[in-house]
């Protein structure tokens, strides 16, 4: 009783609140082009300044030589640069101590990465750039645990899993392990990749925050230039494969409402396609970002409703037919799934600088994977129950009543056309960045005009990625087997092996031998089920390859 009276006792933020932090959130983690620098070597330069403010908390100062060098000011929420000043107290040494761990120059890639909805989205200016997205030059907003924990639900409890239930229909009560077990693995890769953000002050020896991002760990562990890179192509590659996922799923979904229609599901995907190409225009996502909010509300609703709708069937439920045996071939994909919808930690080292007791963190990180481990080990093991070996890759197409598949399938498809652009334009602006800012920056020009406005031949490069994009889901119209070989490649370095390794590189000589016998079992694990998962989802891509074009 102590127990529930605790519980009811404890404070809940206001939906104001949420609402508020969410918003924001979105807001800031989404790039909004706020001013064009014009490229070194134009013939209608602007006057020179000695300080040309770039946002709040940033300032660049332009040398003889044309290269770039940032100072950032303490109001920058990213860099922490208080934390050095409030632990030394006057500041001495701060210079040293913090460029060795946090120097990046301009052709240096400092990618920032976020998530929502367990859907990949970027906020990926260079710490140089002549650009500043909202959100890097400060603003210093704060946000609590519950916050917090529900930016870390809301990125590994997302659309994509309605195809877990699919996973257990391959993996039998394995599936249902593999979900609580990569959980566990994924909170605790989160927790030794916040430490790998600390080290000890010198003078103090309190730990003090010294790097702010995923690829600044990386470039301490790989080298500035290799981790930088490293980090960027893996998050190029999911950001691009996330997009192919939405249009996939948009495919599967249509194809199931309409099964007798003369459409199938890549017709669909192309017709799909026609509202995404206007999403090449995009310069700021701050309607979009609210707008797929709200359909992250309704799409909790409508989990709630599939649920609901399965505990109606419990009469039906086919106990036996969940299984101890593995389907060797198809089990490594369902793996993969189960990574990918965990994958959060490469914007937790983001979320942490924000928080306003970030004592409270590995808290956070606990409770918010225990409530998404139960949450998708049952959402999964109740809809197999209720659909058994009929189960299909996305569950809304196993509903029964036409109309109410219809509803359902309307307001996820409107859901994923809407959260297509958050991963879409984080890739735009990650390709700009390292090769379309101009001589001496990059090999190519900038595809904006002075004004700020696109190119005409900026615009057919956006919407040259959006085809690209529509034609690889055409190619490959399988949502499972896509989410699988994403999971399996760049889910397991993110979430398993990179940050393990870096624990053991920055960290090793702290640890003990049961902390650095864990680090590898996880890398093993990783690599185990990387190269299967790639192995396998790769041969069933192939096999996609030869269903064919619809037209």
């Amino acid at each position: 009783m102590s127990f529930i009276a605790k519980l009811k006792a404890t404070p809940l933020p206001p939906l104001k609140n949420i609402l508020n932090v969410a918003v924001q959130t979105a807001r800031q983690q989404i790039p909004v082009r706020k001013e064009y620098e014009q490229p070194p070597g134009s013939s209608q330069q602007r006057p020179q300044q000695p300080h040309q403010n770039l946002g709040n908390g940033q300032a660049m100062d332009t040398g003889m030589d044309g290269g770039d060098q940032t100072t950032e000011m303490s109001s920058n929420p990213f860099r922490n640069t208080g934390n050095w000043s409030n632990d030394q107290g006057d500041g001495e040494g701060e210079g040293d101590y913090k460029n060795e761990y946090q120097s990046t120059t301009f052709n240096e890639y400092d990618g920032r990465y976020q998530q929502t909805d367990g859907f990949r989205q970027g906020s990926i200016a260079s710490e140089g750039s002549s650009f500043v997205c909202e959100g890097e030059g400060g603003g210093g907003c704060k946000i609590d645990e519950y916050q917090a924990a529900w930016n870390v639900t809301n990125a590994i409890q997302g659309m994509f899993i309605v195809s877990l239930p699919f996973a257990v229909l391959h993996g039998g009560y394995w599936a249902i392990i593999a979900m609580v077990g990569i959980a566990h693995i994924c909170c605790y890769t989160g927790k030794v990749l916040v430490q790998c953000l600390y080290e000890p002050d010198p003078t103090t020896g309190q730990m003090v925050r010294v790097r702010d991002s995923y690829v600044a760990i990386a470039k301490v562990c790989f080298g500035a230039k290799l981790g930088a890179r490293l980090v960027s192509i893996a998050q190029l590659i999911e950001l691009l494969m996330t997009c192919i996922l939405y249009v996939v799923v948009c495919g599967d979904l249509l194809a199931g409402t309409y099964p007798t229609g003369s459409f199938d599901s890549r017709s669909w995907m192309l017709f799909v396609g026609i509202f995404l190409l206007p999403m090449g225009f995009l310069k700021s996502l701050k309607m979009v970002s609210t707008l797929s909010f709200w359909c992250t509300m309704s799409h909790i609703v409508i989990n709630a409703v599939i649920l609901g709708y399965c505990l109606l069937q419990i009469g039906d439920w086919g106990w036996s037919k969940v299984r101890f045996s593995i389907d060797m071939e198809n089990f490594p994909i369902s793996l993969g799934v189960i990574v990918f919808s965990y994958t959060s930690q490469i914007f937790l080292p983001t979320l942490e600088g924000n928080m306003t007791d970030r004592s409270k963190f590995n808290w956070m990180l606990d409770w918010s994977h225990i409530a998404a481990a139960v949450f998708k080990a049952g959402f999964g093991y109740i809809c197999f129950l209720t659909f058994q070996n009929d189960t299909q890759q996305v569950i809304t197409n196993n509903l029964h009543s036409q109309g109410f598949k219809g509803m359902v399938n309307f307001f996820l498809v409107i859901k994923a056309i809407l959260s297509y652009p958050l991963p879409y334009y984080a890739a735009c602006e990650l390709l700009e960045r390292n090769f379309f800012r101009g001589p001496p920056k990059t090999k190519f020009p900038t595809i904006w005009n002075l004004d700020g406005e696109l190119k005409v031949w900026g615009l057919g490069f956006r919407v040259a990625i959006i085809v690209s994009t529509i034609l690889m889901a055409i190619f490959i119209p399988h949502f499972s087997i896509l989410m699988g070989f994403i999971g399996s490649f760049t889910g397991t370095m993110l979430s398993f092996i990179w940050p393990c390794y870096f624990h053991i590189k920055i960290k090793g000589h702290l640890l003990d031998q049961k902390e650095l016998a864990k680090d590898y079992l996880i890398i093993a694990l990783g690599v185990l089920f990387g190269v299967i998962g790639i192995y396998d989802s790769g041969n069933a891509m192939i096999n996609a390859f030869e269903i064919g074009l619809p037209f």
